[in-house]
């Protein structure tokens, strides 16, 4: 199931987390791909321009103002696609942030953020879609995890848990859904450039910076959008980072010692 193609036109998608970044590029790529978006974020403004700057393209678009650990928002999400564009095909859990630090002096209301951002916003997306999907017979779920979740990260301990229990609940949907046309797929980004360092600087006082592979924002919605139409359970935006994964398994010791090489600096104001 797999394998088999999707015509993504005519389709109707929500994004979560998509008034920047990755989210924002996942709405322009589908959007330019037929797909009609529903985009979800805390600020209005950037929706607003988002919406503005997709269908002054010719693509269809709509935005609900959302905060993902909340259900009622992300339902209210779901609700504005089935009314305004005729149902719901694929559902992109991409909200989130991270904090670096070691974990003696990460804060707990901090990490509690982070489940309730990062993980428990994907789930209630999952809960939102899934009806849906099942009903109907065929949908697709997006988790965006990072390269993060598959190899933990020196000093980002909470951002890595966050990212690899969407790892653990994106294969167990998989394993229940196996044999439908419901798909559930988890992308791995590696460091891209969006404004996830510079949210950790204004929320938190510092931002990260370090050596390593980049990517852009508009590389992983190409990935997100060729996935969705050919779906497939795992999706590595910078095809390398795979290599990383397996390391950790087949070699765990060496892996910690590889990813020391990358660790990132700490920057304050």
């Amino acid at each position: 199931m797999y394998h088999a193609g999707v015509q993504l036109n005519g389709r109707v998608a929500v994004i979560t987390g998509a008034s920047a970044g990755i989210g924002l590029a996942c709405a322009r790529e589908l959007a330019r791909r037929g797909v009609a978006v529903v985009l979800g974020a805390r600020r209005a403004d950037r929706l607003d321009d988002a919406v503005r700057e997709i269908t002054a393209s010719g693509g269809r678009a709509g935005a609900i103002v959302a905060d993902v650990t909340r259900e009622p928002d992300v339902l209210r999400m779901v609700e504005h696609a089935r009314q305004h564009f005729g149902g719901l095909d694929i559902m992109i859990c991409n909200a989130g942030f991270g904090y670096y630090g070691r974990v003696e002096d990460t804060p707990v209301d901090v990490m509690q953020r982070m489940v309730d951002v990062n993980f428990m916003g994907g789930f209630h997306g999952a809960r939102a879609a899934l009806p849906i999907f099942r009903r109907q017979g065929h949908g697709h779920l997006v988790l965006m995890s990072s390269i993060a979740g598959r190899r933990g990260i020196s000093q980002m301990s909470g951002y890595s848990a966050t990212k690899a229990a969407q790892v653990g609940f994106g294969e167990s949907l998989r394993a229940e859904l196996a044999g439908s046309a419901i798909h559930v797929s988890v992308v791995y980004p590696i460091s891209t450039d969006t404004e996830f360092r510079h949210a950790m600087q204004r929320d938190y006082g510092h931002s990260v910076s370090g050596l390593g592979p980049k990517q852009t924002a508009e590389d992983v919605a190409q990935a997100v959008a060729d996935c969705v139409e050919r779906p497939r359970p795992e999706v590595y935006p910078y095809g390398r980072a795979k290599l990383l994964a397996i390391l950790s398994v087949v070699a765990p010791a060496f892996a910690d010692r590889f990813v020391a090489r990358f660790a990132r600096r700490r920057e304050s104001r």
